[in-house]
Formats: C-alpha cells, structure tokens, sequence
C-alpha cells in the first residue's frame, strides 16, 4: 500500500509535504496493546487484535499508529506480525512514537519522558526490530521531553526538570535519523505551537498529532500552525476513548476492568454526563447520513480546516466496520451547527 494505493476507494488525503497519501482514517493501536502496564485498555486477543488490523487494511485503510510504550513493546510487535505478509511495496505505512520509557522490572510504574539522544537511538532501534521494517515512515516524538515520569492528563505547564533535553537537541536528533534513512518522516505529538517553531527553525515538521475532537477541541491553534506550515495533522482520540461512539453509558463505565484507565479519568467520571449530551447529539446526524455515530464524531474532526486524518483504535474486526468509511461522510452546515449547540451546553 505504500504504492499510494488502497484496497478499497477510501478517502485520501497528501499528508503535509511528504510523499505520502494517506486514508483519512488510520488503525490506532493502543487498545489492543494489552494489560499489564500502566495505560492499558484491558486485556486483549492478540488473535483478534491481528484480524481487527488485518481487516481494517483489507477495507483500504493504508496507515497503522502504533508506539513503543503501548504494552510496553506489544503493541509494534501485533503490528509487526499484522504486516509481515505483505511486500514493502504494499504493506500498509507504519507511524510510531519515541520518548516514554518504561522500567521492565517494574512494568505498571509510569513511563519516564525522556528523549535523550542515547535513548531515542536506541529506541528506534528497538522499535525497527518489533516491526519488521528497515524503516518507520512517521516517527513521532510522543510528548515534550521534562525528564520525569508521565501522568496521562496531568497539566505540564510547569518548568521541566534539570534532566529534561530540550527539543533542539531531540529535534536535530530526529532529523538525523531522517537524513540516516532509518525514518521517512518526523513529527511531534502533543507539542504546542511554541515548540512547534523551535523545531521547525531546525528541520521542517512533517506532521503533528494532537488530541482533538468534539469534546476536546484545545488543540485548535496547533492544527492552525500546521496547516500555515505545510505541515500534517492526523489527530487521536477522535472519539474521545470510545465516548462518543454513542454505546456508552453510565452503567458500562461502571462495568470497564478494574485495569482500565478510564475508570479515573475526568472524562467518565465528573464530566460523563455532559460528555454523553454531546454523544446523543450525534445521533440524530448519523441517521440523516446513514452512518453510526462513530463515524459522525470522527468525520466532524475531519471537516476542521487543515486536520489531514484521524486515528481510530479497534479491538475487533466488527469495530472497524463501525468507523472505516468517516472519510466519506460530508457533514452539513446544519449538522456542524447542532454538534455545536451540544458543545456550548453546560460548557
């Protein structure tokens, strides 16, 4: 698939400058990583998580989003052996992350931030080898280095620590690797516009990956910066972790395994309900389009000027299904209006 060709007519969209053209939806892997880590989904089949990927590039999605740190190298070896048939001219492209590293000896602690040249090496190393590929086309680096541990949500305002590297060193770094030919192309996830100008005064940011949809919409100035740039935008968590597919409840929050991280988050506690409104007023939109509600909540993050694509997890084969075809959806003036109207609810 990296011919720039799809299985099916999905969607395309050129992702920034780079050579490549992606489906505007791509398989995200941190769902069916596994347990026994510190962010895990839960347990997993790894059977069915490599039919889930299988299907989803059988259905035309050319593009997987994976990272080092998802089950603790779990996730990019699935992957690895969900692309293993498949010729290098065409697999589906394989975007991965760098800079959270974990202590094996203590697998549920909470990965450091570090992005220490040393470490970055060694890490795409690392990754190179779980995936079976002589070269990543996206290399991420996944947050901004401080040099402490990684707390998922927590406000990183505050000054970073003494060990922390500053990006213009882990930024040359990643071009390097660029230059080397062990990655196509270098992005940064979860970087904000300041950052973003520091490194850019570098090497050119291929892409970016912020958090963004209906209900987390923060990363909007970051999304402008990129697309004044040429820069790429494929966002995660489009569905906010599974909130706005329209199948969640109060009563299946209180159901998730005791090792879901979503039993803690804001998301599913303090703020469900107003999360849920949001939720419902999807529906009605995806019914006038005769689509789920999945596929409407991401084809609204896909309408946001200068967004090129989104990331989509899937456990199953049938949960690809629900969301595969959101490129195609148009949403109307009318459906961004009352999408809108939810929003400014109780907000």
């Amino acid at each position: 698939m990296t011919n720039e060709t799809t299985h099916q007519n999905l969607d395309t969209a050129r992702l920034g400058t780079t050579d490549m053209t992606i489906s505007r939806v791509g398989f995200g892997s941190w769902a069916v990583a596994g347990s026994g880590w510190a962010y895990s989904w839960g347990a997993t089949d790894d059977a069915e998580s490599l039919a889930a990927i299988r299907h989803a590039i059988d259905a035309g999605v050319n593009w997987i989003d994976t990272a080092a740190v998802y089950g603790l190298g779990h996730a990019e070896e699935l992957v690895g052996k969900a692309i293993a048939g498949y010729s290098d001219a065409d697999r589906p492209y394989v975007f991965s992350k760098v800079g959270l590293v974990w202590n094996p000896e203590d697998p549920q602690s909470a990965p450091i931030r570090t992005m220490k040249p040393a470490s970055v090496r060694r890490e795409v190393e690392d990754s190179l080898r779980r995936l079976g590929v002589e070269r990543i086309d996206l290399y991420q680096v996944h947050w901004p280095d401080t040099g402490e541990a990684f707390v998922y949500g927590a406000d990183t305002d505050g000054p970073p620590s003494p060990n922390h590297t500053p990006i213009e060193e882990y930024w040359q770094v990643m071009a390097d690797l660029k230059t080397e030919g062990k990655i196509r192309a270098i992005a940064l996830s979860n970087h904000d516009a300041a950052l973003m100008d520091v490194a850019e005064s570098i090497a050119h940011v291929d892409a970016i990956q912020p958090p963004f949809s209906a209900l987390n919409r923060s990363a909007a100035p970051d999304i402008a910066w990129a697309e004044e740039h040429d820069t790429g935008v494929i966002v995660y968590s489009p569905l906010q972790s599974g909130l706005l597919t329209g199948a969640f409840s109060a009563e299946r929050v209180a159901a998730l395994p005791a090792d879901d991280w979503r039993r803690s988050s804001p998301d599913f506690t303090s703020d469900l309900a107003a999360n849920l409104r949001v939720a419902d007023a999807l529906k009605p939109i995806a019914a006038r389009h005769g689509v789920s509600v999945a596929e409407a909540a991401i084809a609204w993050t896909l309408a946001w000027p200068g967004v090129t694509g989104a990331i989509v997890g899937a456990r199953t084969a049938a949960q690809v299904d629900g969301w595969v075809n959101a490129g195609a959806v148009r949403l109307t003036a009318q459906d961004l209006a009352e999408v809108a109207e939810a929003i400014d609810i109780d907000r």
